[in-house]
């Protein structure tokens, strides 16, 4: 038999140099634990890491919820700082830009002259002269939206940290764990759910395992997470740039 050439040491190293910088599986077989130095909950099913994410989460005083949210009513792009008590930020549709103050059960909105002037609601219609000069009253004011109001609920919504936080970091399907990754620079490890289909979530290797990055089941939008536990101010807008109309928001009950 003739024997195999002798493979020098370099070549030898740059062969192993090539293995180990393929997955994550690989880095494991060359010897390096991709959990070395982490909060340890790599380690753990899918099922417990989804539960310790949703804990941190439950547990935090605030939040910096950011990203895309697709739903029925249409798609929105969400920038938002909250906190139990209250929270402010942009929200914007395909037709307007608006922010939302909350402070306890007072909610402000604030937005162009554009917003208000939709006569039907949907921008459909042409807004009459009435209804243009009225806008113009209320063009970056922020406008005290009162709780009988049919858009009180709708707009406090964006604004509500726990029903954001328990109605968009739904995952469906069975679960299991992805690659580990980095967001904003900070290591994770992805729970799947349904192969990826049902949603996947990133979730924080270092410190508390929080929720860092979530991507919604069937295309509905990818949300970044944040700030945990940061909390911010929140105080009431100048009284000369408010408006309180004390009753019913004009149109937005059509």
């Amino acid at each position: 038999m003739t024997p195999l050439p002798p493979v020098s040491r370099a070549r030898r190293a740059a062969l192993l140099l090539v293995l180990c910088a393929g997955p994550t599986a690989a880095l494991t077989a060359c010897g390096e634990d991709p959990d070395a130095g982490t909060n340890g909950v790599g380690k753990l099913t899918a099922a417990e890491i989804e539960t310790k994410a949703r804990a941190a989460a439950d547990g935090a005083a605030a939040v910096r919820l950011s990203g895309t949210l697709v739903s029925k009513g249409g798609t929105y792009k969400l920038n938002m700082r909250l906190k139990h008590d209250g929270g402010s930020g942009s929200v914007t549709s395909k037709d307007n830009t608006f922010e939302l103050l909350r402070i306890g059960d007072v909610l402000y909105l604030k937005a162009d002259a554009g917003f208000w002037s939709r006569a039907d609601g949907k921008g459909t219609e042409k807004p009459s002269p009435t209804d243009t000069e009225a806008a113009g009253k209320l063009n970056d004011k922020y406008v005290k939206v009162p709780k009988g109001d049919p858009a009180y609920k709708q707009f406090r919504g964006f604004t509500d940290m726990d029903v954001l936080l328990d109605g968009l970091l739904g995952m469906q399907g069975e679960l299991s764990k992805g690659d580990h990754k980095k967001v904003g620079g900070v290591r994770t490890i992805k729970v799947k759910a349904g192969e990826g289909a049902g949603g996947t979530l990133d979730v924080s290797l270092e410190g508390k395992p929080y929720p860092l990055q979530f991507a919604r089941a069937g295309g509905a939008g990818v949300l970044t997470l944040g700030d945990w536990d940061r909390d911010f101010a929140l105080a009431a807008p100048p009284k000369d740039e408010t408006v309180d109309y004390g009753g019913q928001l004009p149109k937005s009950s059509d």
